[in-house]
């Protein structure tokens, strides 16, 4: 089968990488022309696409991995051109209002909406590796939507990974992930915006940033373009555990202003809980 990954980075062409173990010919199509001879001079594809109409042409499946912004403008687009032997899946962290773009189209039953729960803070084709997908999780929306030989291909490229299959609904998986995955990101960038704002020294930072600091602020290093368009499509829900977290840090901060021992304690020892689901 020949498979395009427009946007063979660190998410799409690892997933390319897998694909191989299906003896599928990987292709790439990307804006940036570096990215697509790094790609294809690491391996992760076969052959470069210059031209979005010649890649869409030679596919019979289309993965969509670049930011969920630009997933939203594009999907509608592919959409119009490919025909009923073809099929097109997203790879965005988003899902609602992407679903919603293509809701109506007349091709919808050959798209399916996915999003696989993995990945590293590094971005780009450099970072892409064979085992990212490895026993992973790869969530899909509104399978009844789209066409079963699609979603049974799709199955089995999972299957390559051993991957885990969750079926959820567009807004179910924005709500979830924007806690679990979406406010780490905010949490990370407000700390090391904190961080920069009050310590100067490169090298008092270095010397004295434990392996807590290290791994609270990692995913700060994560790519601000694609960031920036998880979190303004996913806004509602966003701002929604964002607002519950500042109420959980204003609990903590009465409880240390008033010097209030017991409460504090008590507070940590609820946060604490979480060490019985992630243990």
């Amino acid at each position: 089968m020949n498979v395009l990954i427009i946007g063979p980075g660190l998410i799409g062409g690892s997933f390319g990488l897998m694909l191989r173990k299906a003896d599928h010919t990987i292709a790439g199509y990307d804006i940036s022309q570096d990215h697509l001879a790094e790609a294809q001079q690491l391996g992760l594809i076969d052959r470069a696409f210059s031209h979005m109409d010649a890649a869409l042409q030679w596919a019979d499946g289309v993965i969509l991995s670049i930011p969920v912004g630009a997933i939203k403008e594009s999907l509608p687009k592919v959409l119009d051109i490919i025909q009923q032997h073809q099929f097109v899946i997203d790879f965005g962290s988003t899902k609602s209002t992407i679903c919603e773009s293509v809701a109506y189209h007349e091709n919808r039953s050959r798209f399916l909406a996915a999003h696989p729960i993995a990945g590293t803070e590094y971005s780009g084709p450099s970072a892409a590796f064979p085992g990212l997908y490895e026993g992973k999780t790869m969530v899909m929306c509104e399978t009844e939507k789209t066409d079963s030989d699609v979603v049974e291909i799709f199955r089995g490229w999972c299957g390559l990974g051993n991957m885990s299959l969750v079926d959820m609904t567009p807004q179910n998986h924005d709500k979830h992930l924007a806690y679990i995955s979406h406010l780490s990101h905010v949490i990370a960038f407000s700390l090391s915006n904190a961080v920069l704002e009050k310590e100067r020294d490169d090298n008092l930072i270095l010397e004295l940033a434990g392996s807590g600091f290290a791994s609270t602020v990692r995913l700060a290093k994560s790519s601000p373009e694609m960031w920036t368009s998880i979190f303004l499509e996913n806004q509602a829900p966003l701002l929604d555990a964002i607002d519950n977290l500042l109420s959980k840090i204003e609990m903590m901060k009465d409880s240390l202003s008033n010097g209030d021992q017991e409460k504090l304690n008590r507070f940590l020892e609820e946060g604490r809980e979480i060490r019985k689901i992630l243990d």
